[in-house]
């Protein structure tokens, strides 16, 4: 039997989240796994000292009653209600998600799928861009269906994974790849023809045999951004060993055709043979292990091909 108090308790919190004004917000998403939304959609604040979950790796525009989507690594995107996320604090400095929840708590990923960022679900804009691990890049219409909370955005064929996944904002980026052996290649998104969510993609980087992608992402080249490099050993996970790392002025490397092989982008040292971690975006870098530490990262150099130098802690993120 339902006592009077026990009724007006469920009524109250039946129309708790009806009281959530429909208001303008960010959702973000940390390298560690954790989401919140901010409290408006002013711009994300910069700077501060460092603190633990600071990495974001994704950020989207939405609103408290809206949802967003989650993309993975099987290439596919999950549907994530806006509401259900806890709220952080204005902050002036660089916001951290250590008030945030785990992506678990939330939404269901498929097995072995892994979260690369977030995506709104509107029909407008320039869409997604997605790098995969052998070398493919795909520019999707936003024509996301709006009955489904899982769907698929790229064709895969088998052993394929998406790497890279990122919300274009004007669809005048540069698109960049970094593979395992050392090789950069960008060139603009413009070079991309987009597709529909069913279709497979295209050639973006030439890989050399027994080669992998690292990283993808999308850069605007007016921004003063940068690329880190980290390099290790074979065998070894991100974010288990030291390596080397080094960061480059984007500017360094040029631009070559969508379907080349790029240019080298960092010389290994002695007892290293791959790259661990690669990123490009805009400036200053900020990294943080596996536990969402920060991670201090060194000063820019102008030497695109050069050696790195011993990292301070076991890097697993850059953003």
């Amino acid at each position: 039997m339902l006592l009077e108090s026990d009724g007006l308790s469920a009524t109250a919190a039946a129309a708790t989240p009806l009281e959530v004004a429909d208001d303008p917000c960010w959702v973000l998403l940390s390298s560690t796994g954790l989401l919140a939304r901010t409290s408006t959609d002013e711009p994300l604040g910069t700077g501060g000292a460092r603190r633990k979950h600071d990495v974001i790796v994704s950020a989207v525009k939405t609103t408290a009653r809206g949802s967003v989507g989650i993309v993975t690594s099987a290439g596919t995107v999950v549907r994530l209600s806006v509401l259900e996320l806890p709220a952080l604090p204005p902050t002036n400095g660089s916001p951290t998600l250590s008030g945030g929840a785990p992506l678990a708590a939330f939404v269901d990923l498929p097995a072995g799928a892994l979260p690369l960022g977030l995506c709104s679900l509107g029909e407008c804009g320039p869409g997604l861009a997605l790098g995969t691990r052998n070398g493919v890049v795909k520019r999707v219409n936003p024509d996301y269906p709006g009955n489904k909370d899982e769907f698929e955005v790229i064709t895969l064929k088998d052993g394929d994974r998406v790497v890279g996944a990122v919300e274009l904002t004007s669809g005048e980026e540069d698109l960049v790849f970094v593979t395992d052996d050392a090789q950069l290649l960008h060139f603009g998104a413009a070079a991309v023809r987009p597709q529909g969510r069913s279709g497979g993609g295209m050639a973006g980087i030439k890989l050399s045999s027994g080669a992998a992608v690292v990283g993808f992402w999308a850069v605007d080249p007016a921004a003063d951004n940068v690329v880190v490099t980290v390099s290790g050993t074979s065998g070894a996970l991100p974010g288990t060993q030291t390596g080397a790392v080094k960061v480059t002025p984007y500017a360094e490397y040029p631009a070559k055709g969508r379907a080349t092989g790029g240019v080298r982008c960092h010389r290994f040292l002695r007892g290293e043979d791959t790259l661990l971690l690669g990123w490009a975006g805009a400036a200053p870098p900020m990294a943080a292990s596996g536990n969402g530490v920060a991670v201090e990262l060194p000063e820019a150099t102008g030497k695109r091909d050069g050696s790195g130098s011993p990292a301070s802690a076991p890097i697993a993120a850059i953003h």
